[in-house]
């Protein structure tokens, strides 16, 4: 009998559920997304539904208590629910960042972050070869919900973007790997793994040939019409569309120059009497401009600062359509392995919405609208210019400046 029906366009997230209700016992049946807002989203018969992977997998294994799959003991649940979220953050996200960007899905593709997102990926694998080196599972000494939402994530990785040269430095996963995917309760679900020896890559779109003209028989030349009244001739012309014109260009003129700014910040100091900073406060329109706040949602992502820096400087080409419509300075804060990024950004307007949409992965960031009057928040925007902003520890590393 079934315990429920689990809605879901991804065949990695099926399978990842799938394999745990099949450890624990239970059937499932599996249905496209339908009707659904958020998927994965599991429905129990009695009407009781739950999305998310992570609390669907915990779900299913807490309703059966005598499957290893959720520990009883509260340390060792809280390492189980530790690795489900590593998993999570740190290699499930990444990798399929990654393969969306080789596979065209995020455009336009962009060879530094795809980079930046597969070494991601790698670098959490090296973590979990670290942590297997003396161990058989990761929580505990069974298998738990752990083992099996990290051996679906990663038979998608290691078939497609982890390749051969990569795996041979991944022993202790590898082997992890396959005595989860070999488990006789499971073995069904993860069927065979085809282990990609070459790590996919993106290869631009074929550019659509011409379709060559055939030779037609020439067609006896008609007689001449008398030329048609001038609203007739108009009906036939092609309608050129206007260019759609940037809703910040219809905003009320500002007193605040962005380009003298961007001169400004570029030719003085950005400190001091009379710095950059201090012509900022002499000339800025807070109604015309807004100060923002902006931080990279997935600091945990982060690996060596070269390469994060390399993000903010992708983030910023692919913002150029909004050049005369904003300035930015953002850096990357702590240590290699330890880092974040986080800077300012003034933008036209009072919605950042319209100024970074333009980029792809302009979602990527968290964005704060800062009040100059507020100290803490002037204090924040005048070191993210100086490039002497500290945050949790961490120190500026490196950074980049929109202009």
């Amino acid at each position: 009998m079934s315990a429920g029906i689990l809605y879901t366009t991804s065949e990695v997230e099926s399978k990842r559920i799938r394999a745990i209700a099949a450890y624990a016992g239970l059937s499932i049946d599996v249905k496209e997304s339908g009707d659904v807002a958020k998927t994965p989203t599991f429905e129990t018969t009695d009407g009781f539904k739950v999305f998310e992977a992570a609390a669907i997998g915990r779900y299913l294994a807490s309703l059966a208590p005598n499957s290893t799959l959720l520990p009883s003991d509260a340390k060792d649940a809280a390492l189980v629910d530790q690795w489900v979220a590593f998993t999570d953050s740190s290699v499930a996200l990444s990798t399929s960042i990654a393969l969306k960007l080789v596979r065209g899905s995020i455009t336009p593709y962009n060879k530094p972050i795809h980079t930046h997102f597969l070494d991601t990926t790698i670098g959490a694998l090296t973590i979990l070869e670290k942590a297997l080196v003396t161990r058989t599972f990761l929580a505990t000494e069974r298998v738990t919900l752990a083992d099996l939402s990290l051996a679906a994530e990663l038979q998608l990785a290691f078939s497609t973007i982890i390749d051969a040269s990569a795996r041979a430095s991944l022993p202790n996963v590898l082997r992890h790997y396959e005595t989860i995917v070999n488990q006789s309760a499971v073995k069904d679900v993860f069927g065979s793994t085809t282990y990609t020896e070459k790590s996919l890559q993106y290869t631009p779109p074929a550019k659509e040939k011409k379709e060559k003209k055939t030779e037609e028989a020439p067609k006896p030349k008609a007689e001449k019409k008398p030329k048609p009244a001038e609203d007739d001739e108009e009906d036939d012309r092609p309608v050129e569309e206007p260019k759609a014109k940037n809703p910040l260009d219809s905003l009320p003129k500002s007193s605040f120059n962005l380009e003298d700014w961007k001169r400004a910040y570029s030719n003085k100091d950005t400190r001091g009497p009379d710095g950059a900073i201090e012509w900022f406060y002499q000339h800025f329109d807070k109604e015309g401009f807004s100060v923002w706040r902006i931080d990279f949602k997935y600091p945990t992502e982060l690996t060596q600062i070269f390469m994060s820096s390399n993000l903010i400087g992708g983030f910023f080409n692919r913002l150029e359509a909004s050049r005369k419509y904003l300035f930015g300075s953002m850096g990357v804060l702590g240590t290699s392995n330890d880092s974040l990024i986080s800077g300012t950004l003034i933008a036209r307007g009072q919605d950042i919405k319209p100024v970074v949409e333009v980029a792809p992965d302009w979602e990527s960031y968290d964005f704060k609208c800062l009040d100059l009057d507020n100290e803490e928040d002037k204090k924040f925007f005048e070191a993210a210019l100086a490039w002497d902003l500290a945050l949790d520890g961490k120190a500026w590393a490196d950074g980049k400046n929109f202009k």
